[in-house]
């Protein structure tokens, strides 16, 4: 059985909360007492999870890291989804908002992703079984805890899937910094898959072909890009303001009549 560490607040919090069975044993700091790590001590026992107190020097060597806040889990991953998951869950959404990152390597830029979709309430984040960083203890660290909340689909060929988000009426938009129009010039209201590139490479052709328009964001200063994460968040924050700006309005249509 594969095995994975966790650690952090968040993503402890979010694990036992959300799949209490994934979590196999825990180790916490024999000397912190504050209240944040004492209610997740209780949350731990609640479980009937096997808890070990260690110092910090052991918490470093588990996790593999310092910044573990007192916390470290051994847990079995989350359960991979794949296209027949992804296509069972574009059947039962009505207005989806898929995250597409094609070739994405930095795990800090995935985990950054993950807890913006969660904030934004992104349907899901489509990644390719190749070339893309997994599920690692620094992706959950960052994340806070999405990784619990965030559907994440890994799919063999991913040109296929966009096509097949295409028939399912989703539209595709790629974020390209040649694209003629800015996000905020364009309509992102509807169902939608927003496609983002790998650090410093950008979309494929082949992905950029797939997609059925292009948008950038507007570059004032003196720096060509944004980090990955950062431009995700802008975008997918501008998607959801479309469409709460869309849902207001339809509403103050519907009590003027």
């Amino acid at each position: 059985m594969s095995r994975q560490v966790l650690y952090g607040l968040h993503s402890a919090r979010a694990v036992l909360s959300h799949a209490p069975e994934r979590v196999i044993r825990a180790w916490v700091d024999a000397q912190r007492r504050d209240p944040a790590l004492e209610k997740l001590r209780r949350q731990i026992a609640a479980c009937g999870i096997p808890l070990e107190n260690a110092d910090r020097k052991r918490l470093d060597q588990i996790a593999g890291d310092s910044h573990h806040q007192g916390v470290v889990l051994e847990t079995v991953p989350p359960k991979a989804l794949g296209e027949a998951d992804l296509e069972a869950l574009i059947e039962t959404v009505k207005q989806p908002l898929f995250l597409v990152l094609d070739q994405v390597q930095d795990p800090h830029n995935l985990g950054a992703c993950l807890r913006t979709c969660d904030a934004v309430g992104v349907s899901g984040v489509i990644l390719p079984r190749d070339r893309t960083v997994g599920l690692t203890p620094t992706v959950c660290k960052v994340a806070s805890g999405a990784v619990e909340t965030v559907p994440l689909f890994r799919v063999t060929n991913l040109a296929r899937t966009l096509r097949q988000l295409k028939a399912a009426n989703i539209w595709i938009a790629g974020a390209e910094g040649e694209a003629e129009q800015t996000v905020f010039d364009a309509d992102l209201s509807g169902p939608l898959a927003l496609v983002m590139g790998a650090e410093g490479k950008g979309l494929r052709r082949l992905t950029r072909e797939s997609c059925d328009f292009l948008v950038k964001l507007p570059m004032k200063g003196a720096v060509e890009s944004l980090n990955l994460s950062v431009a995700a968040g802008v975008m997918l924050y501008e998607t959801l303001r479309q469409r709460e700006y869309q849902h207001r309005a339809l509403g103050e249509g519907i009590r003027g009549r």
